[in-house]
């Protein structure tokens, strides 16, 4: 064996170890990397699923409130309709003065009833409550929907990031794994702006 061909030896057997380092502290670093991923991807989870929860509560609440400020409706316009009966019918027959006074009293009780349903501060409970409340509840429904497909689209991102990552360890691949490092980036983005909602996000 030649002097040169020693020392090729010597280099290459000087070269293996440190590529084997090399790649077990490439290995190391990406699995913490798919460890951080993974704890992104259960924020952006929680996110969704409570966007989700908010959405559905929120319109179930809505539609609760319509239903209450139609009942509400209702019954205003039938003590309205009753007092107009009265007083029509207390014109038209000539009642003496007691019972035209009660028929007076009548109309009166039920006419500020009905103007009570209108609006009732001291409950919340009048048409007026009522209907501020079901906008505030379909403003949060509405909130909850723009939120929920930054965390959907941040999942998909987050677990094709990790599953990228899991071949890069295997293939000890730098390409594959900064391909990944970019859709984690996008998986952070977006589970930033679900909860900020910085910019509205298109979602059919």
């Amino acid at each position: 064996m030649e002097a040169h061909e020693i020392a090729e030896k010597i280099h290459e057997d000087d070269d293996e170890p440190h590529a084997g380092v090399t790649h077990d502290s490439f290995r190391r670093l990406t699995a913490i990397y798919v460890g951080v991923v993974a704890m992104l991807l259960a924020l952006a989870t929680l996110g969704g699923g409570n966007a989700t929860k908010e959405m559905l509560s929120a319109n179930i609440h809505a539609s609760d409130t319509y239903n209450f400020y139609q009942a509400k409706y209702i019954r205003q316009l039938q003590y309205e309709l009753a007092a107009e009966q009265i007083e029509l019918l207390a014109a038209g027959t000539g009642l003496p003065q007691e019972q035209a006074s009660k028929a007076t009293e009548l109309v009166k009780r039920h006419r500020d009833t009905a103007a009570r349903y209108e609006s009732e501060p001291a409950t919340g409970n009048g048409k007026k409550e009522l209907l501020a409340k079901a906008r505030e509840w379909e403003e949060r429904r509405d909130i909850a929907e723009t939120q929920n497909p930054n965390f959907e689209f941040a999942e998909a991102a987050f677990q094709i990031a990790i599953v990228l990552g899991s071949v890069a360890i295997v293939a000890a691949s730098p390409l594959i794994l900064v391909v990944s490092a970019v859709l984690a980036s996008l998986g952070i983005l977006l589970t930033i702006n679900g909860y900020l909602l910085l910019v509205p996000l298109l979602h059919g």
